[in-house]
């Protein structure tokens, strides 16, 4: 499938960014935010993460440049897209018995199993539709943003995002979101293999797991990603190339 001309509405702006690996120029009208798996969860006290007693402080790390970052591409006119990890509440998605998609969601975080919200609520871990699933307040999606549910580690399996970039003639892609060498690496991969142009954001992602080893899974997932599958920035750049303030 093409990729349709860019339509958002918008100016179309070139922006040099610098990258790790040198500086590139990016079409403001052909590229699009994605954030990924920014949701309680995996980000928020009382979410899954933080109740199977997993250190989410780099990724509580990774909200204020993001949100940063998503009020620069909104005034530039760019397109911000939120990918979310949900399933049915009947597990159907969940994938087969013996899967490693079912096994090790049901083990390891007991997918579907009934929680209290911080407000008192039920709800459901990574459940659609729950407080589980929503996007961190300090994020919270603006009129005119999209949010996807996704089933499966890349963004673009399953889901319609292959199609909805396509048919806005996006071909850029600023990544953010967690979990660096899981989710947000899966769906830099996937992109790459459809010949999207990504670029990692590293102080917005975050990666918990690993974060005590010689090298972090985020430290990999960086160098994998600027040698091979895209690029890599920061915050700070691309509030400077969209003329944002850092403050």
């Amino acid at each position: 499938m093409e990729r349709s001309a860019p339509h958002s509405g918008a100016p179309d702006r070139a922006v040099s960014l610098e990258t790790t690996t040198g500086p590139i120029v990016v079409g403001t009208a052909r590229a699009a935010v994605l954030v990924v798996d920014m949701q309680n969860d995996f980000c928020a006290t009382g979410g899954m993460f933080h109740r199977a007693g997993i250190d989410i402080s780099t990724v509580r790390d990774a909200i204020a440049p993001t949100a940063k970052v998503l009020g620069a591409a909104r005034r530039a006119g760019m397109l911000v897209i939120y990918l979310k990890m949900g399933y049915r509440t009947d597990l159907s998605d969940l994938g087969p018995p013996g899967s490693p998609n079912r096994e090790r969601h049901l083990n390891l975080f007991s997918v579907g199993s009934e929680v209290a919200a911080p407000d008192g609520r039920l709800s459901q871990v990574l459940i659609r539709d729950t407080w589980n699933t929503a996007v961190l307040d300090e994020l919270k999606p603006q009129p005119g943003d999209l949010e996807l549910y996704k089933s499966r580690f890349s963004g673009f399996y399953g889901t319609e995002l292959d199609s909805l970039l396509r048919s806005r003639g996006i071909n850029w892609l600023i990544v953010t979101g967690v979990s660096t060498s899981v989710c947000v690496e899966s769906t830099i991969r996937d992109a790459m293999f459809r010949d999207y142009s990504c670029i990692l954001l590293s102080d917005c992602s975050a990666e918990p797991l690993g974060s005590d080893l010689p090298r972090t899974n985020h430290e990999a997932s960086l160098l994998v990603i600027q040698a091979l599958l895209g690029w890599v920035s920061n915050s700070g750049e691309v509030l400077r190339a969209l003329g944002a303030s850092p403050g």
